[in-house]
Formats: structure tokens, C-alpha cells, sequence
């Protein structure tokens, strides 16, 4: 009961304990919730995070407008977010977590896949427009600018006209997932610098990598 009220009151309360804002950071991937969608392309960013999860043996739990999870990096406090509100709704959710956990925007990373990158291009940018892509427009609309951190993770665009959703919401093929394991420990390793180094020093360090 007593485990049952602590989680109840942590996860109602904030779930980062650091007080300086600037040593705070919400790392956000984008993906659908559901069984049907979990080893999607479109699902890179819950794919990422929960790598990242196993790294740096954290763990997720259901919260408000998501399942998060927090960990610590030379007293940088991360709070990772997988929205549940779904891929075109997902600016709700991060929103509701920036403001939760008073989280400046510049400490803000959203990751998320993208069809005109190479399969495995990661691209790291502090501006841009969404590009297409529903849940950065979803983003957008509710941070009321494009001046945000967005990693773009390149799932490829080998489909035929017409066919860019059954190519997103498809499955990696096994030579894909095979090199998914290299690409998740290169990200893992931007995520750290991001926190640790700051957005452009960790630009031209993993850019195109």
C-alpha cells in the first residue's frame, strides 16, 4: 500500500527532483501506442528511448498523456517521455511535461523518424519546419514556434507512389534491424552529449553519422 501511495504522489507531483531548470531535460520520441504499431518505422522514437532505457537501466511507467521515465548524467536530470496520445496529437503531451517539470525549451529533444533521410542518417537541428510530419506539426502548434531540438532518425523512402503510410506504419525488414543495434548506441551516445555538451558541439560531432 505504502509503494502504491509513494508512486501515486511522485508521479502527481514532478517526477525530477533537481530545482536548477537549466540542468533539466525532457528527451521526447514519437511513436503510436499499440501492439500493432511497436516494430513500425514510424515508431523509431519509443524504439530509441526504450534502448536508451536499457542503457541506462531506467524504467518506464504510465503517467499523464504518456509512459515516462527519468535517469541521471552528471547531474543532469533526463526525463524521457513516450507520448500516448498518439503520433498527430503528440505537442499535448509534451506541453503538459515541459510545464510540469518547469523544463526550458532549449533542453528539449524530440526524435523522430524521418522518410527523406538515408535509412540510419541521424540529423540533429534546433529549428525547421515540420516537413510534413504530423506530430512535429502537432508540436508546433502547441510550443507556438519551430525553434525546438528535433533528432531525426532516416527510415528511408523506398515505397512506391501513394504508398508512404503502409511504408511508415511497415515493419523494418531483418538486414534493418540487424542494423538497428549500432544506430541505437550512436544515439545513445548523442543523447548523453546533448545533455552533457549542448546542441551544437554535439551538431557537428554526430551529423550525418
Amino acid at each position: 500500500m505504502f509503494q502504491f501511495l509513494e508512486s501515486f504522489f511522485k508521479l502527481n507531483g514532478t517526477l525530477l527532483d533537481e530545482k536548477d531548470a537549466m540542468k533539466k531535460f525532457l528527451v521526447v520520441g514519437l511513436g503510436n501506442i499499440g501492439e500493432e504499431y511497436a516494430e513500425t518505422r514510424h515508431n523509431i522514437g519509443f524504439k530509441i528511448l526504450d534502448s536508451l532505457a536499457r542503457e541506462e537501466d531506467f524504467i518506464f511507467e504510465t503517467a499523464k498523456l504518456g509512459d515516462v521515465g527519468t535517469f541521471k548524467v552528471k547531474g543532469r536530470s533526463i526525463i524521457c517521455l513516450k507520448p500516448s496520445t498518439y503520433m498527430n496529437r503528440s505537442g499535448k503531451a509534451v506541453k503538459y511535461w515541459m510545464d510540469k517539470e518547469n523544463i526550458p525549451l532549449e533542453n528539449v529533444l524530440i526524435i523522430t523518424d524521418d522518410i527523406n533521410l538515408s535509412f540510419g542518417t541521424i540529423r540533429l537541428k534546433t529549428k525547421g519546419s515540420d516537413g510534413g510530419h504530423n506530430g512535429l506539426k502537432d508540436i508546433q502548434q502547441y510550443l507556438l514556434t519551430t525553434n525546438y531540438n528535433r533528432l531525426r532518425f532516416g527510415v528511408g523512402s523506398d515505397f512506391g507512389k501513394g504508398k508512404q503510410i503502409d511504408y511508415v506504419l511497415g515493419e523494418w525488414n531483418q538486414e534493418e534491424k540487424d542494423a538497428l543495434v549500432e544506430r541505437y548506441e550512436r544515439i545513445n551516445a548523442l543523447i548523453r552529449s546533448f545533455v552533457l555538451s549542448g546542441v551544437n558541439r554535439t551538431m557537428n560531432e554526430y551529423n550525418g553519422t
